[in-house]
């Protein structure tokens, strides 16, 4: 993985500059080698890719925990709070699954089935 192309693809995602976020990309990188397949290619871009969106949804989600929503003097919400931490999980789900052959599933279940009936 880049460290460099990962925090450029973060700042493409979110906007955000990167000397605050560094520990946020940090964690996306420790959170995705945790989940990669023995003897992978860790120099595969799409993991760059993936570490970037990891990070981007970390970030949606601090954000969407401290603000509930802006409201205006009257009480109404202006701008309901989370709504980017929507897209930020949807880009996310999308680069685990173009990277599905590079980690593993978090979301995989162990069955058994039996001979009768």
């Amino acid at each position: 993985m880049n460290i460099e192309s990962i925090k450029s693809l973060f700042t493409l995602f979110s906007g955000e500059e990167i000397p605050e976020s560094v520990p946020l990309i940090e964690l996306a990188i420790a959170e995705t080698e945790k989940l990669l397949v023995p003897g992978c290619d860790k120099n595969d871009i799409r993991l760059d890719f993936l570490c970037a969106a990891k990070a981007n949804y970390r970030l949606q989600q601090i954000r969407a925990s401290r603000m509930r929503g802006v409201s205006a003097f009257t009480g109404k919400t202006i701008k309901p709070a989370g709504g980017n931490l929507v897209y930020a999980e949807r880009l996310l789900r999308d680069y685990m699954q173009l990277c599905e052959d590079l980690i593993i599933s978090e979301n995989f279940v162990f069955r058994s089935f039996s001979g009768e009936g």
